[in-house]
């Protein structure tokens, strides 16, 4: 048989499931895959850092929180419609990620995962202290679904805002699957593979890592846009690190360096923790042991198995290395 016959169409066979969803599955499940996609789009914003550019960053989390924070007070405080307050929260994220990332892109490896994660620190203790306006510990509460685009009052129902979430999410990755196409996606996988030759051939890096952080950031806060009428409130937590460390693992296990791998790992993640805490009270260790493994036996992730075991041959013009490094076209 031949790859191309056994090629499955993996984009297709999603947005039939995806359109699916509300009609074949519970109120419960319509829930959950409203969340997945949600976290699934945050998965993929950080992996333009970690899969595309070799940056492991703590804490992208400060700009999913701040994208909730924004989305929430405007539609809560002001009535601003969902159109306009969640790319709001977008630009309000990549605008602390331009201040941000100018001091951040100066380090390297570690350092520019602490410093990544004491700035969310930071953003997490004022919106901890700064009860007035974000609530404070109890967070801000009551957030409306206000109506969709136009008008439409649909929206505001658990099946409308799935669909207009997965609408958004459905956008958005076609956007990153742009961006990583670009000149600028190809100049950052040569940051990742080698910055220093990349700088020797005259770019420059930081500029670039800039640009990537800022545009990771924006969708992280697009993400966190989505999520706060979703949840109907947002609270200081999303700042926290544990946050971010979901998110790595989404992509860790989902497959970094792929647009529908990180998608893959936060089904994969959402889905394993809701089953296994109905099950056992020691969810949370079970979740840990499943995710060494696959990290020990599938290294290049869920999507990586899933696209070796539908193919037999690479596609044209791909090149396969054998164990001894001898390359096989």
């Amino acid at each position: 048989m031949t790859a191309g016959a056994r090629r499955v169409p993996w984009g297709l066979v999603v947005t039939v499931a995806a359109l699916f969803v509300p009609a074949l599955g519970s109120r419960f499940y319509t829930f959950v895959a409203t969340d997945v996609a949600i976290l699934a789009l945050f998965a993929v914003s950080l992996n333009l850092l970690l899969g595309y550019t070799g940056l492991v960053s703590f804490g992208h989390a400060a700009y999913f929180a701040l994208g909730a924070y924004t989305c929430g007070l405007l539609m809560k405080k002001l009535a601003v419609p969902f159109v306009l307050a969640w790319p709001a929260g977008g630009l309000l994220a990549a605008g602390f990620a331009l201040l941000f990332g100018f001091f951040c892109v100066r380090l390297t490896k570690i350092y520019f995962a602490m410093l990544t994660l004491a700035f969310a620190q930071l953003l997490y203790a004022v919106a901890y202290k700064w009860q007035s306006v974000t609530g404070g510990s109890d967070g801000l509460a009551g957030v409306p679904r206000t109506p969709g685009p136009f008008g439409l009052t649909w929206f505001t129902s658990r099946a409308g805002y799935y669909y207009l979430v997965a609408a958004c999410l459905a956008a958005s990755y076609a956007l990153c699957r742009a961006f990583v196409a670009s000149p600028v996606g190809a100049t950052l996988l040569a940051i990742r593979d080698h910055e220093r030759k990349a700088e020797a051939l005259g770019y420059p890096t930081r500029a670039y890592k800039v640009v990537v952080f800022v545009v990771a950031s924006f969708f992280g806060g697009l993400a966190g846009a989505l999520y706060a009428p979703f949840a109907g409130f947002t609270s200081p937590e999303l700042f926290f690190w544990t946050v971010s460390g979901q998110a790595l693992i989404m992509v860790i296990v989902g497959g970094a360096g792929t647009l529908v791998g990180p998608m893959l790992g936060a089904a994969f993640f959402l889905l394993l923790e809701h089953h296994l805490s109905a099950v056992t009270d020691s969810w949370a260790l079970g979740l840990g042991l499943i995710f060494v493994a696959v990290v020990i036996l599938v290294p290049d992730g869920l999507w990586g198995l899933l696209r070796r075991r539908t193919s037999r041959r690479p596609a044209p013009g791909a090149v396969v290395v054998r164990p001894h490094g001898q390359p096989v076209p």
